[in-house]
Order: structure tokens, then sequence, then C-alpha cells
């Protein structure tokens, strides 16, 4: 069922709805009505801030309270949703991004058309309280059964705002929210239900329905094409490895971003095998993968004025009597050789071919998308991904995109000394450090050894980030989150000005 959006200047007391959200600020003597609520805070018996400071609300970030609205509103239900201090100035888009997700998280199942009467004050405001709400409102009912396989998502969304380009910001907000949880979804599937076949299937799938050019090369042809590190990984499955390119054209484009996502279905580590402890949410190891495609059905709805061409490398890492072993070599698509000393250390194999291959098509930018390391949890946590890149202006850039995405990125070093800690003694590179500090950065140094020189490049270091395994918060579930879509899309808009049809 879609849902459909739509910006409107009315009060929310007297719209037809299911259920009003509206905003509180934590002031010095309790819960503030922030902008949007006004009219419903005047209009509920002895005052809405005084019933929420009651029962105990304080007006915190994410802080939820569903009430009956008392006759204030026409709709039977009320959510009043924290969005932290009074701000000294606009409020932040992030905080009512994130107030929208947790009140739509928050709604009584039969509430499906929702008024959001949040700050929205300016477009950006506006698009931010729609984006928040669709990305709330996600859940994964795959193999849910009885009620909890029951709960759809809200039919409809109101948006008051009376600020112009409201209307163009909230539309914007669809498909990108859209393509958010279609990540979500393909990161939350079982792995038996998305071996490489399948994740090549549903891009090619996107491609058909959103008229991406598209490519998908099988083991066979990944083989032929020197493709030794998407083949190494893959051969110890018994689901083969794919290369999928997806590719979106503009006539008026005078620049072209690459994207390559790393799209491991499964990785048990290979022969040098996991423990069990860090397996169980390994289907999430092609989190990059499903950016990259998600990134690119939402590129293609927007048609910003830019070429746009993606590559998503996936393999299934396990071990068998086939699979790739430590000490082998491998000839990567390019020439270059690699010793595998680690074969949990997989996915920069499949990046590096797709990256070479992905240069080919002359980007202006390349950038990679990655669940890389373990060690970016221990030095960014899980709600930060990094971002290394081929020089400063480029990393500045890719950061910033982020942050006016929404999305929580921290710009991080390429040291030149960890390079000699990858020599190998038989081949031109090793795919790991001989000692275990830095290996966030040591695997992007690893990388850069397959970027042309000139190249203007981006890794994306997502691991923790891409998948939720604590609490729900804001409008992120557990599990699969979707990060870095928001941020590839907002890339490509930055790369054609802004520019759309």
């Amino acid at each position: 069922m879609s849902t459909s959006l739509s910006v409107i200047t009315e009060s929310p007391c007297s719209l037809d709805a299911d259920a009003v959200v509206v905003g509180y600020h934590s002031g010095a003597d309790g819960p503030e009505p922030a902008s949007g609520a006004h009219d419903v805070e005047a209009a509920y018996p002895g005052g809405l801030a005084r019933t929420l400071s009651l029962l105990g609300a304080s007006g915190a970030l994410e802080e939820v309270h569903s009430l009956p609205s008392a006759g204030a509103t026409t709709a039977p239900v009320v959510l009043a949703v924290g969005l932290g201090p009074v701000p000294d100035g606009a409020p932040d888009p992030d905080h009512v991004a994130r107030a929208a997700g947790a009140a739509l998280r928050a709604r009584p199942a039969e509430a499906a058309r929702v008024v959001l009467a949040l700050p929205a004050g300016t477009a950006e405001l506006a698009g931010a309280a729609a984006t928040g709400a669709l990305l709330g409102d996600y859940a994964f009912t795959r193999y849910r059964t009885g009620e909890d396989a029951e709960r759809a998502p809200a039919s409809a969304f109101q948006v008051v705002s009376a600020a112009e380009g409201a209307a163009a910001a909230v539309e914007r907000a669809e498909p990108v929210a859209a393509s958010v949880n279609l990540v979500r979804d393909l990161v939350n599937t079982a792995p038996a239900d998305l071996v490489p076949e399948d994740l090549a299937g549903v891009a090619e799938e996107v491609a058909r329905e959103h008229g991406l050019q598209v490519q998908t090369l099988d083991e066979k042809e990944l083989a032929e094409g020197g493709y030794g590190g998407i083949v190494g990984v893959g051969q110890g499955s018994a689901n083969p490895p794919r290369l999928v390119r997806l590719a979106y054209s503009h006539p008026e484009a005078s620049s072209t971003v690459a994207f390559v996502g790393k799209g491991i279905t499964f990785d048990s580590g290979g022969l040098s095998l996991k423990p069990a402890g860090a397996m169980d949410w390994m289907k999430s190891d092609m989190g990059g993968a499903a950016a990259v495609l998600g990134a690119m059905r939402a590129i293609a709805v927007l048609k910003p004025k830019v070429n746009a061409v993606a590559y998503l490398a996936i393999a299934e890492n396990m071990p068998s009597g086939t699979a790739q072993r430590p000490s082998d070599v491998l000839t990567m698509y390019g020439g270059t050789t690699v010793e595998v000393l680690n074969t949990d250390a997989e996915g920069r194999l499949v990046m590096a071919d797709a990256m070479v291959r992905a240069q080919e098509d002359g980007p202006d930018l390349l950038v990679d998308v990655a669940t890389l390391t373990g060690a970016q949890l221990v030095a960014l946590g899980t709600r930060v991904f990094a971002v290394m890149a081929s020089d400063d202006d480029t990393r500045a850039s890719v950061t910033a995109a982020a942050d006016a995405a929404g999305e929580a990125a921290w710009p991080m070093p390429l040291p030149e000394e960890l390079r000699k800690g990858l020599d190998s003694s038989v081949a031109d590179i090793a795919n790991v450090a001989g000692e275990r500090w830095g290996g966030m950065l040591s695997a992007g140094v690893f990388l850069k050894e397959f970027v042309a020189d000139g190249q203007r490049w981006a890794h994306l270091d997502i691991a923790g980030p891409s998948f939720n395994q604590g609490g729900p918060h804001g409008y992120t579930p557990k599990g699969g989150t979707g990060a870095a879509t928001r941020t590839l899309v907002r890339i490509a808009e930055d790369l054609a000005g802004g520019a759309q049809d």
C-alpha cells in the first residue's frame, strides 16, 4: 500500500485524520509547545503542556506521549513528541526528523491518517518532518505471523506548513525514504532468501521499474573477465557471486559519479571463521551494495542532472573444500596481485575489483560504501560512519553531504605509514596488516591502492551504522537502517549542482 503525502496550511485541529503529531520542547518549567503545536495547545482542555507535565513529560528529544484528543482536534489521538531544549533560532532539522520518527513508531496501528504539526517554518524542516515520519513508520514483517504481521504503514501524511518550497521538499522525501526502506528490507532478509543471485535479481527488478540500465556478470563471466577478488571470495559457497552494474544518465549532465557497494550476502569469515557471536548479524554485510542500489533508485526518480553508475560486488563468504585459503594469491581485475592472509577480510577484495572497473567509466567522483571493518565500531561506535578520501577537499565535501542528508559521518585520515604494514613477501600487497592497530584505516589504505592517481575518491565504512543491534530510536528501527543511502543521493545532487528535472 502506498502512502500519500501532502502539505496543508489549515489548523491541525480541524483536519480529518486519525492522529495529530505535535512537538514540545523541554522548558525551564516543563514542556513548552513548539512551533506548530500552539493551536492544539490552546484547544486542549486545561492545556496540553500542563497535561503532559502531570504525566511526567519533560519534552526531551524523542519522548512520546499518546493522549486522547479530548475534543481539541477532530482526530481522536494526539501524539506529543519531545524536541529537546528550546532552540536558539530555528529548530534542528535532524531533531524534527527524529521526533517525527519516534512519534510514528508509537502510533496506534489503526491510526492510518496522520497530521504532522511539527516545526515546519522552512522547506528543509517540512522535508525533515516528512522524511522522519516515513522512516519511523517502517516495519519489517516478512517473517511475522498473527497480529505482528498485520501492522500496515500509514496511508496518508499531511504536513502543516506555509513555507515556500515545502511541497517540493515533502515530495522529495517520498522516493528517498522509500529507497532507504528498500535497503532496510534487503538487509533484514534472511541470508538463505537473499543469496548473490537473489540480490542481483532485485537490482535487475529495480532497474526495470525505474528505467536504469543494468548488466549482471555471473561466475563464468567474472572468471573470464579477471575479477579475481570477487571469484576468490565467492568460490567457497554453493551460491556463486555476481557483479551488477547499474547506470543512470541525464541528457544535460556534465559530471559523472560512480558508486561501489560491498554485497557480501552472508559473511561466515570463510576459513578464517568468525566466532558465533560475531556471525549472527552478518546477513547485513551486503549493506553497502543495498545502499548503492537504494540510492540509484532514488536518483532515477529525482532525476538530478548528473550521470551515475553503480557497481554491486556480490558474493557469499563461506568455508568449504573449495574456499580460498589463507596464503592464497589472487590476481585482481586490472592485474594487481593480493596475498590473502585472512579470508575474513574479504570485503576489500570484492570492492577492489569493482572499484577498478568503475574507474573505466571515467567518473568525476568515485564513492565506495562498505560494512568493511569491525574496527569502525571501535573507533566511531554504532551510529557514525567513517569517511576517508583521496584528498582533504573530497573528504570534506562528502562529510558535508552526509550532514546535509541528516546522517552522522566523521572524517578520518589515511596515514601513509600504514601502507608498509600491507607489504607481502610474495605478492603486490596483502589483504591485512601485520598488526591489529588502525584496522579501519589500513583497510582504507588497501582500497586506495586500487584508485588511480588523480581520481577523486571517498570511502565510507558503515559497518556499525548499517545494522542497529540495539533498540529502535528516532526514525531508526532495530535491524537494517539503510545507512549511507541518503548521503549517496545528496552527493549525486551536489555534483549536479542541485539541478533536477
